[in-house]
């Protein structure tokens, strides 16, 4: 997966904005003014850091070596993915939407609901 498909698939998602908060080298994804991805865009490989379930996150780290806790990130919710092509594209984007999701769901009602009125009809809910 290259930088524009990362950022395209992430920045399809609901109210999703990029920014470069922490400066150069550290993209990252927010919806409702909340991180839900890092990407180190000048990574070789790149990596993206993505929010996920305690148990979750723990268990991917044991079946995935490119995926480690997360860097500069509370490592009991956040994992460090290495795109070095040894996960299939369809699993990053499912931890991409895992992540979009956990963050949303933390949201206040009224950004929700704003975020609903985004999201193109036929797209359902994954929680």
């Amino acid at each position: 997966m290259d930088l524009g498909e990362l950022r395209r698939y992430c920045l399809s998602k609901p109210g999703a904005k990029e920014s470069y908060p922490f400066g150069p080298g550290a993209l990252v994804m927010k919806v409702g003014g909340k991180l839900f991805a890092i990407i180190a865009d000048e990574a070789d490989p790149l990596t993206i850091s993505l929010k996920s379930e305690p148990d979750i996150a723990i268990m991917l780290r044991s079946h995935f070596p490119a995926v480690e806790p997360g860097y500069h990130l509370n490592k009991k919710h956040w994992n460090t993915v290495t795109l070095d092509g040894t996960i299939p594209k369809k699993e990053i984007r499912e931890w991409i939407d895992d992540s979009y999701d956990l963050v949303v769901d933390k949201l206040p009602r009224t950004t929700k609901d704003e975020l609903s009125k985004k999201a193109s009809p036929n797209r359902r809910s994954r929680r």
